[in-house]
């Protein structure tokens, strides 16, 4: 196997990211980790998935009765290196922090990509382990910079949602006729404005309990409460749809606004001080 990778990393490297055989199509990258023994450093072709900003790799082993050494090695040491190919046709090197994901959203991760690729369903089938999930997230060397426009981002994302709220509660005091279109438009609009900011906070939390320990339990917090939100999200929708009297529907909105309003502060106390200490607002 270790020849049979070698091959595959001088193609990779060569072709700009770009190989045939078994991996032709496939997104690959190449995954150095430091060896958890020898220290040295080792190099793995492996098949990734994009998920926001963070890229995932599986510790599939084919299948295989234990994990793949480069798993062992990046428990070990979570500080990688990642191989990627771009639309140029070179090859990108940067550096990452390895996440190895966790319960709910590590099997939830894995049934997607078992949708993708059934041969992933496969190897879990064929094995008692279960495969690990690694989310690799882009070492930036200008943190403090970064985590102040993460701080300012999530104000600006949480105000805009707070306000597609208030145009959604107010659609709902507006005369019947108008009511309908109005309506449907702030609903969809908010529904998936706070699908995808939930995603894309779900996908740096792991690494922001990393940098930031004390912050553990309140992610974790979140994480629940991006479900409760979701379920409140989900039964709007569906009142919205059925033709609810506009007191019917008020109501609910109100409940999520409440539930959000109290979510939005929660998050801002807590993150915004660990990233940035001057508040961006």
């Amino acid at each position: 196997m270790s020849g049979f990778n070698q091959q595959v990393i001088e193609e990779f490297r060569a072709n700009g990211g770009r190989v045939g055989g078994m991996f032709e199509g496939a997104s690959l990258l190449l995954l150095t980790t430091t060896g958890a023994r020898s220290g040295r450093a080792h190099t793995t072709p492996a098949v990734f998935v994009r998920d926001g900003a963070r890229l995932l790799v599986y510790a599939s082993n084919a299948g295989e009765p234990h994990h793949p050494a480069w798993f062992h090695n990046l428990r070990a040491d979570s500080r990688v290196t990642v191989e990627l190919g771009t639309p140029e046709g070179s090859v990108e090197r940067f550096a990452a922090t390895a996440v190895v994901t966790q319960g709910a959203e590590r099997d939830r991760l894995f049934a997607e990509q078992s949708a993708r690729d059934p041969g992933f369903a496969a190897y879990q089938a064929g094995t008692d382990r279960i495969i690990p999930v690694v989310a690799l997230h882009r070492t930036n060397p200008a943190a403090p910079d970064r985590h102040r426009a993460i701080a300012a981002h999530l104000v600006k994302v949480h105000d805009e949602l707070r306000a597609e709220l208030a145009a959604l509660r107010a659609g709902l005091d507006s005369p019947a006729p108008a009511l309908g279109s109005a309506l449907a438009r702030h609903c969809l609009t908010l529904c998936g404005a706070l699908h995808t900011h939930h995603h894309n906070e779900d996908s740096v939390f792991d690494l922001l309990g990393q940098q930031f320990p004390h912050l553990a339990d309140p992610l974790d917090r979140m994480r629940r409460e991006h479900v409760a939100v979701a379920r409140t999200v989900d039964e709007l929708r569906t009142l919205l749809t059925s033709g609810a009297a506009p007191a019917t529907l008020a109501a609910e909105v109100d409940r999520l606004t409440t539930l959000l309003e109290a979510h939005f502060a929660y998050e801002e106390s807590q993150l915004i001080p660990a990233l940035a200490p001057e508040p961006p607002r």
